[in-house]
């Protein structure tokens, strides 16, 4: 911010100057340009006028030759008298045979022989005077008896204008040096507390502790909005606290009249008709699930609650683990589970999202699952092609969980992600919140859950977490082509 303010200063005052400096110095050049011909038609009248008198009074021979070298000397240049036929009857520097015959023929002694006087102006581009030459008639203009015909030396107006212009661009340079301290110093006044709401922001973002910023320093808006944000960032710490305080009492008030609830259940089992039994067993399924669907509101409220930042996460050791932890129960079940895993790398994940994940899908396809089906977990790498080594492109992992179960249509994949949504039919004991706590944690990674049919007639899960390796990493004798998956542990016979 200091350096954008600083440039905006240095921009406008740059302009003003601009508009201001290059204007004065044209017109101070177009005013000494014009004080420097005035001069020397003044000068050439004058010497007209002597020489009219002394051509009159028979004089000239004796009378013009000093007046000239008088004239010359004053002005710094050179003076030519000439008569009525361009002969020069005095000169204030010698004059070579080809000049002195030319001398009626130059513009401007023709034209002041004519009767009409001329000034001969040649400038520079900055406006400085580079040559001026000035001829005037002698006696009346109507029958002019000669010429006065001289040339004053520029050298002098030309290094004063650009000695102008050179303070005019020094006085520049200082005024712009000293917006620039100037600048500097308000832009980080002004900067100052803008800076530090910006880290106390970031802190807050990143689930730092609160801390106020001060409110006294920088320009009044900028103490308004210091003031707002540390009364907003109050309210949203203790919010945050009280969240947290109600997640953590939820856990510890609503977990155990639950372990109790159903403790109290299994022990009626004895007692109860056997009439009664498919009651006890449906009111302990129906307590199992309401305990699984508080776990699943509380890690969504902790996940919503706190925004952490995704890590590298070795997705096929994850993958291993839970394929180890699951088999017994599907086996049980008379359900196969396989795993496949390629070399795809780590990925990027919340901590301890991929797990929660791996769990909630392969726990919604045991139950969708029937007897002497198969359930496959699949890594694939999706990168960029092989002409494209140095793709700068993110490259994504695809987790794929496939079931043969019933599967779902079009209109009820579309819904599966909705909190509480249960496929009509779905078998009991879901909450219907397992594939929205799916989705958020594939979002909080910085990925996306999809639901497609399977080639088999069930669901293909498809979580896409995004790859942690560099896009130009080779990953084989295929470039960044995957291998191909292998299998990691065989079909568990039923």
């Amino acid at each position: 911010m200091t350096r954008r303010l600083l440039l905006s200063y240095l921009s406008l005052a740059a302009l003003v100057l601009l508009c201001l400096e290059i204007p004065l110095g044209f017109v101070y050049s177009r005013g000494e340009r014009e004080r420097v011909v005035n001069a020397a038609k003044d000068e050439a009248e004058s010497v007209s006028a002597y020489a009219a008198l002394s051509l009159a009074a028979g004089r000239a021979e004796r009378d013009l030759p000093a007046r000239v070298a008088h004239c010359a000397r004053r002005i710094g240049g050179k003076v030519v008298i000439v008569d009525a036929s361009g002969t020069a009857l005095a000169t204030s520097h010698p004059l070579d045979v080809r000049m002195t015959g030319r001398l009626a023929a130059r513009p401007g002694i023709a034209a002041a022989l004519r009767g009409t006087s001329t000034v001969d102006v040649r400038t520079s581009t900055i406006g400085g005077v580079e040559y001026l030459s000035v001829a005037a008639p002698v006696g009346q203009e109507a029958r002019p008896v000669g010429a006065v015909w001289l040339t004053v030396p520029t050298r002098t107006v030309h290094e004063r204008v650009h000695h102008v212009w050179l303070l005019l661009a020094l006085g520049g340079a200082a005024v712009l040096t000293a917006v620039a301290v100037l600048g500097f110093a308000f832009a980080r006044w002004a900067g100052r507390p803008i800076r530090e709401l910006e880290q106390a922001t970031h802190d807050l973002a990143d689930g730092g502790r609160f801390a106020p910023v001060t409110i006294t320093k920088g320009p009044p808006e900028v103490r308004s909005l210091a003031a707002a944000f540390n009364h907003t960032a109050a309210r949203l710490a203790h919010l945050l606290a009280s969240q947290r305080a109600f997640a953590g009492e939820a856990s510890h008030q609503l977990k155990t009249p639950l372990a109790a609830l159903r403790l109290r259940l299994e022990n009626l089992e004895p007692d109860v008709a056997a009439r009664a039994r498919g009651s006890l067993t449906a009111a302990v399924t129906e307590t199992d699930r309401l305990a699984r669907m508080v776990e699943h509101l509380l890690a969504m409220a902790r996940l919503e609650e706190h925004a952490a930042i995704p890590a590298t996460v070795d997705l096929g050791a994850v993958c291993a683990e839970r394929h180890r932890t699951w088999q017994p129960l599907f086996a049980r079940e008379d359900v196969s589970l396989v795993l496949f895993a390629g070399s795809v790398g780590p990925v990027l994940a919340v901590p301890g999202a991929v797990e929660q994940i791996m769990d909630n899908l392969l726990s919604n396809a045991l139950r969708a699952s029937p007897a002497g089906s198969t359930v496959t977990i699949e890594l694939r790498l999706q990168a960029p092609s092989r002409r494209a080594l140095r793709d700068s492109r993110p490259r994504w992992v695809d987790l794929h969980v496939t079931d043969e179960g019933p599967g779902m249509t079009e209109e009820q994949r579309a819904r599966a992600f909705d909190r509480f949504w249960r496929a009509p039919g779905a078998p009991k004991g879901g909450t219907g919140l397992g594939l929205a706590l799916v989705q958020r944690l594939a979002h909080a990674s910085g990925g996306e859950a999809t639901l497609h049919a399977a080639a088999t007639g069930g669901l293909d899960v498809v979580i896409r977490l995004p790859s942690a390796r560099p896009p130009g990493e080779v990953q084989g004798p295929g470039g960044d082509r995957p291998r191909r998956p292998r299998r990691e542990a065989p079909a568990l016979p039923a």
